[in-house]
């Protein structure tokens, strides 16, 4: 898998997986939407931005190998958090609609491997 590919994987997935945690909190949902998050639909965006967060760091481990993959993803981690916390107060819908399209990014940069 080419770096940019990996840099683009690991960034999108992380980035969406951050947002889908932050959602599934009553607070941040309440920003978006008007109300608060079902029970339901909160442990899907538990589930599928665990899946997501697994799926960056797998892919930083194929291409950099454990220990500095594992300190990418850690990297990758942090990038995705401060930018969806830096855009969630001043643009909740940018920031929704930036996670899905990193996730799409995200998959498609990750199935290049």
């Amino acid at each position: 898998m080419a770096l940019w590919f990996t840099i683009i994987a690991g960034l999108g997935l992380c980035y969406a997986g951050m947002t889908g945690l932050a959602l599934a909190l009553d607070r941040h949902h309440r920003q978006l939407r008007g109300g608060d998050c079902p029970a339901r639909l909160g442990m899907l965006l538990r589930a599928v931005s665990a899946a997501l967060l697994l799926l960056a760091l797998l892919s930083c481990i194929q291409y950099w190998g454990v220990g500095a993959g594992i300190a990418a993803w850690l990297g990758c981690l942090t990038v995705g958090a401060f930018l969806f916390i830096g855009l969630l107060p001043y643009a909740p819908r940018a920031a929704t609609l930036l996670a899905l399209v990193g996730g799409l990014a995200g998959l498609m940069a990750a199935g290049f491997s």
